[in-house]
């Protein structure tokens, strides 16, 4: 009966043993547990516990691929909520990335489940309201990337419009030539066939020949369109301005046309005058009494009383091309050399033709030189003093230039050349 009883006594001092290690062994457990929890950063409990990946079979060790910024961790294929209870993925996680409260269904949500051991106040900050000022609101205007408007964004280039291309001996682009145009005299149009948008495009009266007709001179006409430039060629070539300032008045009320295609597509501030032996009169003329006009090209030409260039106004510029033994010769260089020539001006003339004028024992070019094997330094020059191609200046004025001293292209002979006033 005694030993009975000694038996049952040990076997109950043996469970009351063991149930007191087993309240020492969580106690402890527990006072570990709360000095590493931080109640800010849930998965710093789980990292610094040691807790195990099940899906890598190692004890205490921590997979550093389970760390995120999410509120979620992968443990053996479960997402395990930190805050409390396992979430089943399934196929679809967009729910895992929700912000409404029960995304993935009742008792599921993963931003926060107020019920489990790690209580989270859900009144306070570190609780997101879908509805509160928590939540990520487009940004404003002012915070917003400026977007600049388009009057900023598109700066237009300065200046008239110009071929890319600048080789004067070439043509470039495809142009309209309308030839008896009758509101400007019976004379010739002639522009780009594709106006620029973006710039306005630069004027050039031309005048004929006395006696001949705007057509005789297509050439030129075409290659300085083809530059860009806007050309009108009045009929004839009278010894003034009678008909070369109808021409501009004429074109410019297309420019102010709405219905007309040269609507706000002219620079009637970039306006050049050239023409041949009575066309290079006019434009002389035009230059001296229409203030539009700011350059000429006199071809082959030169006033007869070897003075018309004194009174051009400062300001304006202007070139003579003529020939070495063209009947325009004394007239070019009168003119040109008169002492009280005050505009910057050039004298080009073009020497070693094969011709059959002579002029004081010079032959070759002649009276026909300027608007055919010459054209080239008339359309030089409009690019340089319309266009602003400040670089021809070396062309032209200097001792080396190839309007100064150089061949004439595709043609015998070669440029001389000499300015003033630059």
């Amino acid at each position: 009966m005694k030993s009975r009883f000694f038996k049952n006594l040990a076997k109950g001092l043996v469970v009351v043993g063991a149930a007191l290690a087993v309240v020492n062994c969580d106690e402890s457990t527990v006072s570990a547990a709360q000095q590493q929890y931080d109640p800010n950063d849930p998965l710093a409990a789980l990292s610094s516990s040691g807790m195990a990946d099940p899906a890598i079979g190692g004890e205490g060790v921590v997979d550093p691929t389970l760390a995120s910024s999410s509120s979620t961790e992968m443990l053996g294929g479960e997402v395990v909520d930190p805050l409390g209870g396992n979430v089943d993925v399934g196929g679809d996680d967009s729910c895992l990335s929700s912000s409404l409260p029960d995304a993935c269904g009742p008792g599921t949500n993963p931003v926060a489940n107020p019920t489990s051991s790690a209580t989270v106040d859900p009144t306070s900050s570190a609780t997101v309201d879908p509805a509160s000022s928590a939540e990520v609101a487009p940004a404003s205007s002012s915070s917003e990337a400026k977007v600049v408007s388009s009057s900023s964004e598109e700066v237009k280039p300065a200046g008239i419009f110009l071929a890319t291309d600048t080789d004067e001996n070439k043509n470039y682009m495809e142009v309209e030539y309308i030839r008896n145009t009758a509101d400007n005299g019976g004379g010739v149009l002639c522009y780009p066939k594709r106006l620029s948008n973006d710039q306005k495009h630069g004027v050039i009266l031309w005048g004929p020949g006395g006696g001949s007709s705007p057509n005789d001179y297509e050439g030129i006409i075409r290659r300085l369109a083809s530059h860009g430039f806007v050309v009108v060629a009045t009929s004839e070539s009278p010894d003034g301005t009678n008909r070369g300032i109808p021409a501009l008045n004429w074109l410019e009320n297309k420019n102010n046309n709405p219905s007309d295609p040269l609507y706000q597509k002219l620079d009637m501030t970039k306006v050049g005058a050239s023409g041949h032996s009575m066309g290079g009169l006019q434009s002389e003329k035009m230059l001296i009494n229409d203030k539009r006009v700011i350059t000429a090209v006199l071809n082959n030409s030169g006033a007869f009383n070897h003075a018309e260039l004194t009174n051009v106004p400062q300001g304006k510029t202007a070139a003579i091309v003529y020939g070495e033994g063209g009947m325009e010769r004394p007239n070019a260089e009168g003119d040109y050399n008169n002492n009280n020539v005050r505009i910057p001006a050039c004298l080009l003339k073009m020497t070693g033709g094969q011709g059959n004028e002579c002029y004081n024992g010079e032959c070759g070019w002649g009276h026909g030189s300027g608007p055919w094997g010459g054209m080239a330094a008339t359309v030089a020059w409009m690019r340089w003093h319309l266009g602003g191609e400040d670089w021809r200046k070396d062309d032209f004025v200097g001792t080396s230039g190839k309007y100064i001293d150089g061949a004439i292209v595709g043609q015998p002979g070669k440029w001389k050349g000499q300015c003033k006033n630059f």
